[in-house]
């Protein structure tokens, strides 16, 4: 999310991303790896992964192997998707004066498109921060709202929309404006156009930017200034097919973008700097799919069509499994001389296809490396079983801090108990003067008491509060902790922690690893348990 380039400059290598023979400096293979890891490069475990048992490991592209810069990146999408609503929904020209804050919404949060809020709940969906537009929803307004009925919501319907990968921030933070200049501009968007409209005219207009090719044709001619340079990716995907294992690319992005992206990831570089095109990046792939259409693709029972392509033309080729198929009327296989017999560039198809094109014995065998919750990773690991590794880029900076702030946590603990022990002394003194036979002299001094204690109760309860407020400001100023809601586990945290395996914050960290390592979770512990270890 900071749009930095990765740390690590490689020596004697021709090509700022690495594509040299050289290795790269921290590379686990390396003289210099198997060092200290920094924190904010490691790669967390939920779930046991035995890299011994992997025989293929595949990735996504978007935000995965390629990362977008959101400050560039984001603002194109957001100016794309405003031109859209002007220009072909008939929005007033003046929302094309407006600018976008790419820092302010993060991954996590649920747009209620009925009410115009956003919102950031804890693991068990209880809403503990709210926004309508950009208005901070007050503690009784919140606890009207989404605490004040006998069925909880589930916040999983039509009503709701979940922002859970880099791409949707753009079209959140658009939706909050518009929210706001409805409410503060009378008339001047129609009255039959509700929240819910707002929203689904601003997924409209994103779709529009899609399919006309706008957003990727401008990303294609200038793609330094939307793509950060990795020296680590190239390293990485060849320490991993040197171990064995085969290496494979499912994106939903078609052939054409994917080989313009690639080239940059992993391309070598010509003395003018530009990136010159070439197919050499294939090489560090056993199989590339694309225009996978995921999460549909995860379906075995997806009929999808597999289709070879011809790259150098981008030409679709019936398959039969992968194996390319004669045309009718053509008994002999009319391909390009240049073409294999058993290709590995296609479109489409489903996951099947892909089990017999890299010939795995079972799901289990199969690591799949993405960006997205629900696209990538939860039908990934829940539909096939396979291994999932989450490429969260926003964990280096927030456990960084963390690390940082381990003398402000433990006066936070302090401040919770002694607010706690307050209010127990509390609670026992207004219980004696309720429920015991007292004379006027006791109830006295049990009053006396009670007001210094509810002084200090207040005074710790406020200094509490503030301490807590600045804490999460420093992971965010308006959402705080992307991983927490106050005490508990955020909604994205409970995600990540049910279907990612592993994750971690860059890709080209699963080089720093040992490619047979076995990554194990740390211990859970349950309340009663953390109170006594």
């Amino acid at each position: 999310m900071d749009g930095n380039s990765a740390d690590g400059v490689m020596s004697g290598i021709q090509g700022t991303n690495g594509c040299g023979d050289a290795q790269f400096p921290g590379l686990w293979s390396s003289p210099e790896g198997r060092q200290n890891i920094d924190i904010g490069k490691q790669i967390f475990c939920n779930s046991a992964v035995n890299m011994k048992n992997i025989v293929a490991v595949g990735f996504d592209m978007d935000y995965t192997l390629a990362q977008y810069k959101a400050e560039t990146f984001e603002s194109l999408a957001y100016d794309g998707t405003v031109e859209k609503l002007v220009s072909n929904l008939g929005y007033p020209a003046e929302l094309l004066k407006w600018s976008f804050d790419w820092t302010y919404m993060v991954r996590g949060l649920v747009l209620d498109k009925k009410r115009g809020n956003i919102l950031k709940m804890d693991r068990h969906k209880y809403v503990k921060v709210a926004y309508h537009g950009f208005r901070l929803i007050s503690k009784n307004e919140k606890v009207a709202t989404y605490g004040n009925s006998f069925v909880r919501d589930a916040f999983d319907g039509p009503d709701y929309a979940h922002i859970d990968t880099l791409f949707s921030l753009a079209e959140a933070y658009l939706f909050a404006q518009l929210v706001d200049f409805k409410d503060n501009n009378p008339g001047k968007i129609p009255e039959e156009k509700d929240y819910s409209r707002l929203y689904n005219d601003v997924r409209s207009a994103v779709d529009m930017c899609h399919r006309d090719g706008t957003l990727k044709t401008l990303v294609a001619k200038d793609i330094k200034k939307y793509i950060n340079e990795n020296n680590s990716i190239v390293p990485m995907l060849k320490m991993i097919k040197t171990s064995g294992r085969a290496v494979f690319l499912v994106t939903n992005s078609l052939w054409d973008y994917t080989n313009v992206v690639m080239n940059f990831v992993c391309g070598t570089q010509t003395k003018n700097g530009e990136s010159s095109p070439s197919l050499d990046w294939l090489q560090h792939f056993d199989f590339v799919i694309t225009g996978s259409a995921k999460p549909g693709f995860f379906h075995d029972v997806n009929r999808a069509n597999l289709f070879a392509v011809e790259t150098e033309s981008g030409k679709l080729i019936n398959t039969d499994n992968g194996t390319p198929l004669a045309q009718v009327g053509c008994p002999d296989l009319d391909l390009p001389d240049h073409i294999p017999k058993q290709c590995k560039v296609f479109q489409g198809g489903n996951v099947g296809h892909l089990h017999k094109l890299l010939n795995v014995g079972s799901s289990s065998q199969v690591l799949y490396v993405g960006d997205h919750i629900y696209g990538d990773i939860l039908r990934s690991k829940k539909v096939l079983g396979w291994r999932t590794m989450l490429v969260v880029p926003e964990l280096e900076k927030e456990v960084q801090v963390l690390a940082s702030s381990r003398d402000t946590r433990k006066k936070l603990q302090l401040l919770r108990s002694e607010r706690d022990q307050i209010e127990d002394q509390t609670h026992h003194l207004k219980w004696s003067l309720e429920h015991e036979n007292l004379d006027v002299g006791e109830k006295e001094k049990i009053s006396a008491k009670l007001e210094v204690l509810e002084g200090q109760r207040a005074r710790v309860r406020a200094a509490h509060q503030e301490s807590q407020r600045i804490f999460h400001q420093k992971f965010h100023p308006v959402w705080g902790q992307l991983m927490k809601t106050g005490y508990q586990n955020s909604r994205f945290a409970h995600q990540v922690e049910r279907f990612a395996c592993l994750y971690t914050s860059q890709v080209g960290n699963l080089g720093l690893y040992s490619p047979a390592k076995y990554y194990r979770p740390s211990e859970d512990f349950m309340p009663h348990e953390s109170d006594i270890l």
